[in-house]
């Protein structure tokens, strides 16, 4: 098979080609394969109908449909390793012509990756402001205390409730002296000061103790996700029924034997100090690659198709989609619950998946300008790290890996070689 490629717009090309009368008939005879059980002639069994007087009966395009259904992605998959193109959206598909003496003509219109050029004197000269990495005795301490409220314990008080404090509470909720449906809670438990309920509810409270009874006034916000409550002002009727605090474990070497494996509270702090300066060393690091690789995308000229974007934006929505759902919760109820819809969600991805798109056509026109490849011993230790990650024997990972796979995990090594080389050559912001 042979095809013409026409550019008809930025990273936009139309491809052409035909399916010849011989390849049409083989498709033909697979369609009537495929749906002769389907259709019903009088005079034969179900499936036993000749194809010539199907079509006589229903036409002789009958089976045409599925026959280039078919034909077609094979056909399609070749057109484009003939012109070696790197597509990056849904073909258009379009049946121009159906001849029984030439075959079929279709076209496909497609985008393709854009082919960018970074300046060498750009990555290799890439800028970032510099920050000092460090960890106080302030955060140590507020560390220390996290681990403290963790291994609390939850008792009950004979006082009146104060901030932080957690109160049981039966509630029911009236506007204009009628009650509403969702404003009933028997039993449950509230942290006064979490801004869990609207408004000042919590705050009010405070002074009370168990067995009171009281009336809460409160306003739902104007944008409140339940249109029938936005803006309006409720009463709730109260009763405490229980007061609770926590009691937080002195920080002393008997508490530092509790949660870690050391013996006094300094060996524990100095710990916690080592494992919270790595993070922020990490985290500086994470930092300084995006400001440059930023730098970078800032200096390069590119057009990019819509298309890269809205794809990326899907991946992005589907990735935290299936967050939410590994957490046993349905995306639909927690986008109903958040008062969010799908369009939103996309637009607030969207500043994102642009620069993560960008960032990365720069990367891989760095890594196809350094010539850069990958060893054998640089692939083994990459299959190394993703069985650890998956704790599972390396050979096993080598059984089910696919070729497409491994591809995709040379041009990750070779652009982790580029973002090297930006970082090795990169240079600090002048005040």
């Amino acid at each position: 098979m042979s095809s013409k490629i026409e550019v008809i717009g930025n990273n936009k090309s139309k491809i052409t080609f035909v399916i010849s009368p011989e390849k049409f008939e083989e498709g033909i005879n697979q369609a009537y394969k495929k749906n002769r059980d389907k259709i019903h002639l009088p005079g034969f069994r179900k499936g036993r109908a000749p194809r010539k007087l199907i079509e006589l009966n229903f036409g002789k395009s009958v089976f045409h449909e599925d026959a280039i259904n078919i034909l077609l992605p094979d056909l399609y998959e070749a057109a484009i390793s003939e012109h070696n193109l790197d597509v990056v959206s849904r073909p258009e598909i379009d049946i121009e012509e159906i001849n029984d003496d030439t075959g079929v003509t279709v076209t496909a219109e497609v985008y393709t990756k854009p082919e960018i050029t970074v300046d060498s004197e750009v990555y290799k000269n890439a800028e970032y402001t510099h920050t000092e990495i460090a960890v106080s005795d302030d955060e140590v301490t507020a560390a220390v205390d996290r681990a403290r409220e963790q291994n609390s314990r939850i008792i009950s008080v004979n006082r009146p409730a104060e901030n932080s404090d957690i109160v049981t509470i039966d509630f029911e909720g009236f506007i204009d002296g009628e009650a509403f449906e969702g404003g009933k809670g028997t039993d449950h438990d509230l942290t006064i000061g979490s801004r869990s309920f609207i408004g000042d509810f919590e705050e009010q409270l405070i002074g009370k103790s168990v067995g009171d009874d009281l009336e809460v006034n409160v306003s739902f916000p104007d944008e409140y996700h339940a249109e029938h409550l936005a803006g309006k002002p409720a009463m709730f009727k109260v009763e405490i029924k229980d007061i609770k605090t926590k009691e937080l474990p002195d920080a002393d070497d008997e508490f530092a034997q509790d949660v870690s494996e050391f013996d006094t509270l300094e060996a524990y702090k100095n710990d916690l100090k080592e494992k919270m300066l790595e993070r922020n060393e990490t985290d500086a690091k994470n930092k300084k690659e995006d400001a440059l690789i930023t730098y970078i995308i800032e200096k390069t000229e590119m057009d990019i198709p819509e298309v890269m974007i809205d794809n990326q934006v899907d991946q992005m929505v589907n990735d935290f989609a299936n967050r939410i759902q590994s957490q046993g919760f349905p995306f639909e109820q927690y986008m109903q619950y958040m008062g969010q819809d799908i369009d939103s969600l996309r637009n607030s991805y969207r500043a994102g998946a642009e620069k993560q798109v960008k960032g990365r056509l720069v990367l891989e026109s760095i890594v196809k300008a350094e010539a850069f490849e990958v060893t054998d011993e640089e692939r083994e230790a990459e299959f190394e790290r993703i069985a650890n990650d998956y704790q599972m024997p390396i050979e096993k990972l080598k059984e089910v890996i696919h070729q497409n796979d491994i591809n995709g995990l040379d041009k990750d090594i070779m652009v982790r070689k580029a973002i090297d080389l930006i970082v090795d050559n990169a240079k600090v912001k002048s005040e």
